[in-house]
């Protein structure tokens, strides 16, 4: 059995902390996934370093969380239905380390992690490295009325390294805030470590009042009487054919890397004849979109009429005005096909009938129709709803053939100094096959050197892998890493 070592963590300072602070949330967070994240970092450690880092970590998250006010307490539910993050005068969170490098043991070496891109296949168990029950996936002990914590720390030493484990609800932070605070984190282990000055932070940070503020949510309406539906929530597709496969096949998780060169030549032979821009990721997802489609449909069937669903997570912190920058919160919208009010593709355009110019538009198109005043109008659809959890998206309510893209390009964690090393690369251990999911990382130190690019983590159904793997159209761009994860019973591709 490997040491473990646990240890309730005080903040910084909490002898003279208020008896108690209550933290609102905001209709953006009940939006998000009903669920405890758990991002994984790792790092190279030597064997010398272990003691030095595990004080400087148990610090610096002291420290942080005397700053990051929110991100330590319990979720528990107001009086008017609706939750807050409360923390108490004397609240303590995990602070756990365990060792899995002793003489006895066998687990991966971080240069066999690295050798094999860090899927989570060689990561190991999710439960075995994470801090339970603070796993992801639809659980009871994430649910807001059962008094879920906000977040724990564990580090887990390997040969060679040691990998973070940072659980945390997400209704407490989406991907960008979340990234602030491990910024805020590494920005306190630099200057403890280098004896440098002290980082500071803006409470303005911590201040949900600044959406309520601008109309995307009343005090008065969330105050008012249930409401039934949300406008919010996936409108439902096409029914598939009766005779159509059950909702659910064997899926996998498959990691994939595109290298900046390649990336390039996509956005070329993406951008419109007349010259209107598109970004990178837009002609990247419009790829994807037309190859996952064409090889799915003749598992499927639903026919050339068929609308399937796209959807993507678009960052809000630089589309509403005056943020400060390491708010807080989840600050994103998810927006799909189905609800975006623009015209839905056709299975056929998809595969062939148009350009792959008009898909890469259509999806920046989508982006950009996100502003602070379509923002208004949607959320205040759902303000007076009472029980406000029932708003959480699920990926795999999605219909069939439907593509969802979480979007992590500006989880830029391995550019952190953390006074003793930089990340060498993170991963969201997710434990569970989302179905038609697909998560963009940002580039890391990987070994295309120079030309590393983005890496996609996609689930795809096990009997279309071999075809997808072998697909001329998908290998132009997209260098396959490894098998990431596997449903039990599972059979790898043959190549």
């Amino acid at each position: 059995m490997p040491r473990i070592e646990e240890i309730d963590l005080h903040p910084w300072g909490w002898e003279t902390d208020p008896e108690e602070e209550r933290f609102r949330l905001s209709t953006l967070d009940y939006l998000t996934t009903k669920t405890f994240t758990n991002m994984a970092v790792m790092f190279k450690v030597e064997a010398s370093q272990k003691d030095m880092v595990t004080e400087l970590f148990k610090e610096s998250i002291a420290r942080t969380l005397s700053q990051i006010r929110h991100m330590i307490g319990t979720i528990e539910k107001d009086p008017d239905g609706q939750h807050s993050i409360v923390r108490k005068r004397g609240t303590t969170t995990k602070f756990v380390v365990q060792y899995l490098d002793g003489p006895e043991d066998t687990y991966p070496s971080l240069a066999e992690m690295e050798k094999a891109h860090f899927t989570s296949d060689i990561l190991g168990d999710a439960d075995e490295l994470s801090y339970l029950p603070m796993t992801f996936g639809p659980k009871p002990e994430a649910d807001p009325d059962n008094s879920p914590p906000v977040s724990a720390f564990k580090l887990n030493y390997i040969p060679g390294g040691m990998i973070l484990m940072l659980p945390s609800h997400h209704y407490a932070n989406g991907i960008i805030a979340f990234t602030s605070f491990v910024h805020q984190m590494a920005d306190w282990c630099y200057a403890l470590a280098n004896k440098t000055e002290h980082p500071a932070f803006d409470p303005r940070n911590l201040d949900r009042t600044l959406f309520t503020n601008l109309g995307f949510e009343t005090a008065e309406a969330s105050a008012g009487p249930n409401t039934e539906t949300s406008g919010l929530a996936p409108a439902p597709a096409p029914a598939l054919p009766v005779s159509s496969p059950p909702r659910h096949r064997r899926s996998h998780s498959l990691l994939f890397h595109v290298p900046k060169s390649k990336a390039a030549q996509l956005k070329k032979l993406a951008t419109p004849a007349d010259g209107s821009w598109i970004t990178t990721y837009n002609a990247i997802c419009a790829m994807m979109w037309r190859v996952f489609s064409r090889i799915r449909e003749p598992l499927y069937n639903p026919g050339r009429d068929y609308t399937p669903t796209f959807g993507t997570g678009v960052t809000l912190i630089k589309r509403i005005p005056n943020m400060p920058e390491r708010m807080q919160g989840n600050m994103q919208f998810d927006i799909n096909s189905t609800t975006s009010h623009l015209p839905q593709f056709t299975l056929g355009e998809i595969i062939s009938n148009v350009p792959l110019s008009k898909l890469a538009s259509y999806i920046r198109e989508m982006t950009e129709s996100v502003t602070p005043e379509m923002l208004a109008v949607e959320l205040q659809k759902v303000a007076r709803m009472r029980d406000k959890k029932n708003l959480s998206i699920s990926v795999d309510a999605f219909p069939l053939m439907a593509l969802y893209i979480t979007d992590w390009r500006g989880c830029n964690l391995c550019d952190f100094d953390f006074g003793f090393a930089h990340p060498t690369a993170y991963r969201h251990m997710f434990g569970i096959i989302p179905q038609g999911h697909c998560v963009v990382y940002p580039a890391h130190h990987g070994p295309a050197g120079d030309d590393e690019g983005i890496e996609l983590q996609v689930t795809f159904e096990e009997e279309l892998m071999a075809d997808l793997l072998n697909d001329p159209e998908w290998n132009r761009y997209f260098e396959f890493r490894g098998v990431d994860m596997m449903e039990e019973g599972g059979t790898k591709p043959k190549l």
